[in-house]
């Protein structure tokens, strides 16, 4: 573990496959991903032993992820905040050679916001899911809706179909996943085994059916995976015939996933013991593969199905809401809110001491 280690604000145990850091070495690329049940951003690359380095920051409730390296746009309880790496190609701070800050905060109000896409410029796009929308920032308002289901009469704060999965394609929203097509408040929760679906943003389209608690779908090259969360199926979409073909199957509750090069990393979460989580088909199907739910990450190889490297969490960490790649980062590391160190981290942009005066 790194010097910044979780464990210190609680009972935390991570660990991984073998070859994980050898993959992460040779794809040139690190993980980052949110747990909104502990609060936490963690960050997953390689110290120049060659071992795993973890570092974690505190965000309240912090769930969707996007970036591309570079930036990094995180929704939180109530904000949306924009994280930027100050560090030029090549240079290191304590070892790091990504340092991801808190630059921008948009205050939208508590959307329970969870997907987030990059649009034009890299404007983010979003779920709103308490209102049930797809939607951006605004400058003046909460938030600027962009679309909603067809089948909700209307914009409320009432999370009626727990609207939550986006799919970007070439910067614009394309397909987005609901638990349900209910149109009152609440109700997505009575259809959570097989009320899921995905639906053309398009078109208006539903293209899916049939699904249990759908979650993240990603559009890459023409192909649209997804997870089948309440049955703990990964797989992708066959549009043409409207059906789900599964890839593998994950030990845990599926949430968080991105695509890389012929990889797909899933996470997983252990499932709640509460209504909204129990009698769904995962139960009874880790019962019939003998296996305990767990909390971590998955690497898949697509084309095989075979789950090539895996991360574990034990202890206070038991679910994940997202993950992302950073391509071309090694080891990153970031600035949170809760300590002094964000008033004491300053940088410039422009050297004005090398100007020579005329």
């Amino acid at each position: 573990m790194s010097a910044n280690d979780p464990s210190a604000a609680g009972k935390f145990e991570l660990t991984s496959s073998r070859q994980l850091p050898q993959w992460l070495a040779e794809q040139r690329l690190s993980l980052a991903f949110t747990t909104y049940q502990a609060g936490k951003l963690f960050l997953i690359g390689l110290t120049p032993q060659g071992r795993l380095s973890i570092f974690e920051r505190t965000f309240n409730r912090c769930m969707g992820l996007a970036g591309d390296g570079q930036t990094l746009w995180m929704s939180t309880l109530y904000q949306l905040w924009r994280l930027e790496n100050t560090l030029p190609p090549g240079q290191l701070a304590e070892g790091y050679d990504c340092f991801y800050i808190p630059r921008t905060a948009y205050t939208t109000g508590d959307l329970d916001i969870h997907d987030i896409g990059l649009g034009p410029e890299g404007k983010p796009v979003f779920v709103a899911t308490l209102f049930g929308c797809v939607a951006t920032l605004s400058e003046t308002h909460s938030i600027r809706p962009l679309w909603k289901p067809p089948f909700i009469s209307r914009l409320a704060a009432e999370d009626r179909c727990h609207l939550h999965g986006l799919a970007m394609e070439g910067g614009r929203p394309r397909y987005a996943s609901a638990v349900s097509s209910s149109d009152v408040a609440d109700g997505w929760r009575d259809r959570r085994r097989d009320g899921g679906l995905v639906i053309d943003i398009d078109t208006d389209e539903i293209v899916l059916t049939g699904l249990s608690m759908p979650h993240s779908p990603r559009l890459v090259d023409g192909v649209l995976y997804l997870a089948d969360s309440g049955t703990g199926r990964f797989g992708r979409v066959d549009l043409a015939k409207g059906a789900f073909e599964e890839i593998a199957f994950c030990p845990g509750y599926i949430r968080g996933l991105t695509i890389h090069r012929h990889f797909a990393v899933v996470g997983l979460s252990m499932p709640r013991n509460n209504k909204t989580f129990s009698d769904l088909a995962l139960d009874g199907e880790l019962k019939r593969r003998n296996v305990e739910p767990r909390c971590g990450l998955l690497v898949i190889d697509l084309r095989s199905g075979d789950i090539v490297h895996w991360i574990r969490l034990e202890g206070v960490v038991q679910e994940l809401y997202d993950v992302v790649v950073l391509p071309g980062v090694t080891r990153p590391m970031a600035l949170g809110l809760v300590s002094d160190e964000i008033r004491r981290t300053i940088s410039l942009e422009n050297d004005l001491s090398a100007t020579v005066p005329r």
